[in-house]
């Protein structure tokens, strides 16, 4: 995963967002989003449903700084 579950958490967080609105939004389901929120190791999510997240927080304002090893975080843009 190159984006953390504290940076999709962190990033809800800042829009103000619930997972059901998340998943409306980057068209996945909500068990899908949740798994995601979840960081079980024993879930597997696809890179498709990672970037789908990633791609609708990014245009709603956020940007993901860092690496999930070395200070990962968000920095939001207002529009």
């Amino acid at each position: 995963m190159d984006i953390t579950t504290e940076q999709i958490k962190a990033a809800r967080g800042a829009l103000n967002w619930s997972a059901a609105k998340l998943a409306e939004e980057s068209g996945l389901s909500l068990r899908t989003v949740q798994n995601l929120e979840a960081a079980n190791s024993d879930v597997t999510v696809r890179k498709s449903s990672i970037l789908a997240i990633k791609t609708v927080f990014e245009s709603a304002g956020i940007e993901f700084i860092g690496t999930p090893d070395d200070a990962p975080g968000i920095r939001i843009h207002r529009k």
